[in-house]
């Protein structure tokens, strides 16, 4: 009983600190000091070896990954590539369609491969722009980051995202697993989502709410939304300067379709892993072939990549570490043995327990990291279907980690649009938790069926 209660604890405490903005590092061990203590475990056996050996597992297996993610976005950003895929789709589409505009810019380059931040920071300034001229309420744009950004794009057959890679490494999948039912669930979730979010803009609207900037009148709107972008031009260098010319689109968007081609090509000749590593490689090369009179501080760029992705994948496998220390404690095994023996499709333990573990670290990728070595085993050994399982984690990882402490949901609320998660967060918890999960129910069913 005592250590159910640790490990119920030591998650929600996990969550808790991680809300209240501790370093996730720190709220990690201070987690796994507690589940280790109440779940009868040896502390320094419990950090020094299953801690330490869940962070440098997936550290190993994951970092060139997030390295050349991270790089690939850096380059992407620093030529202004980023900003001109996302000027392309603002002029396109134009103000009238402004909710579209936003989700289909951060789309287009997350399903490329670009990082999440540096989409968030390059599409913010144009959401802006299309929102005031528009007037639609400033407190939906963080929602439509985060659903162009993780919702579908993440999560769907072919992403170069570390999410939907993973689980190729415990299911000997291909990136494209899941078939045509994978398909048809982004597509569900991108055009639900998409009508979704319009409808919850246009009542805003019909109940008065109009474009106003985070803690400022609704009259002092038009004043202040050019002031900002000035403001973001000369405060962030992600932000692309007035005036700047951008590459050509084309020049932009090849490198991103260059990544998924090569990826999803290569994949049938070699790992998953590898044909990431070298689809991302071939990516980074031909944006700075195509875009060199764009680049400027060219190892500048690689050296903040190289801090992104320690940052990034250091704070993963503190998550991974955690769970490695929780996996130990007896009653995390009644707690897995409940799921796997949940009455229905036998997909449906792989998806609750997936879910819930991305939920519970707020993490889609830690989820998976602590999840699948534990499960995937249990669910090979069943005979299932092993593109099903990849597609139905995937899509599980998408769900439930996009709770309130999300280290990307915090970072687009907070950092990148100024918003607060009161005034910005139920859109969000709609089109990337509620609405997603839903989904990833239909999806066990069309896969135990078909």
């Amino acid at each position: 009983m005592l250590g159910m209660l640790g490990l119920i604890a030591s998650l929600i405490l996990l969550m808790y600190l991680t809300m209240k903005g501790v370093n996730i590092i720190i709220a990690a061990i201070i987690s796994a000091v507690v589940v280790a203590l109440t779940g009868g475990l040896n502390l320094e056996t419990a950090l020094t070896e299953h801690y330490m050996t869940g962070f440098t597992n997936y550290f190993y297996s994951w970092f060139l990954i997030f390295l050349l993610g991270a790089v690939f976005g850096k380059i992407m950003q620093v030529t202004k590539a980023a900003d001109s895929i996302a000027n392309w789709v603002k002029d396109t589409l134009g103000p009238s369609r402004a909710v579209f505009a936003v989700v289909a810019a951060a789309a287009i380059m997350t399903y490329g491969g670009v990082s999440l931040f540096v989409v968030g920071f390059a599409v913010y300034p144009i959401a802006v722009s299309l929102f005031k001229v528009a007037n639609l309420p400033h407190r939906f744009i963080p929602a439509a980051l985060v659903f162009g950004s993780i919702s579908f794009t993440m999560t769907a057959p072919g992403s170069p995202e570390i999410q939907n890679l993973i689980p190729t490494e415990f299911f000997g999948t291909k990136p494209t697993a899941g078939g045509i039912i994978g398909v048809l669930m982004a597509l569900i979730i991108m055009i639900t989502g998409g009508i979704l979010l319009s409808r919850m803009v246009k009542k805003a609207v019909q109940n008065g709410e109009v474009f106003s900037l985070p803690n400022q009148p609704s009259s002092a709107a038009n004043e202040s939304a050019a002031a900002l972008e000035a403001e973001l031009s000369m405060q962030r260098p992600d932000a692309a300067p007035a005036g700047k010319d951008f590459p050509h689109v084309l020049m932009a968007i090849l490198p991103l379709a260059s990544v998924i081609a090569i990826l999803n090509t290569a994949a049938n000749f070699t790992s998953s892993t590898a044909a990431a590593l070298i689809s991302l490689t071939s990516g980074i090369i031909l944006a700075c072939v195509l875009m060199i009179k764009y680049l400027v501080g060219f190892w500048e760029a690689l050296a903040k990549g190289a801090q992104d992705a320690l940052v990034a994948a250091a704070n993963t496998c503190a998550v991974v570490g955690f769970g490695s220390v929780a996996a130990q404690v007896a009653a995390f095994d009644t707690f897995v043995d409940a799921l796997v023996n949940i009455p229905g499709p036998p997909l449906m333990g792989l998806a609750i327990a997936v879910t819930l573990i991305c939920g519970i670290t707020g993490s889609a990728s830690g989820g998976l990291g602590i999840a699948l070595p534990i499960l995937a085993p249990m669910y090979m050994a069943q005979g299932l279907d092993p593109g099903a399982m990849h597609r139905i984690s995937a899509l599980a990882s998408g769900g439930l980690d996009s709770l309130p402490h999300n280290g990307y949901v915090v970072t687009t609320i907070r950092a990148i649009c100024g918003e607060t998660h009161k005034r910005s967060y139920w859109p969000i918890f709609i089109l990337s938790v509620a609405m997603p999960t839903a989904v990833l129910f239909l999806a066990v069913i069309l896969y135990s069926i078909f």
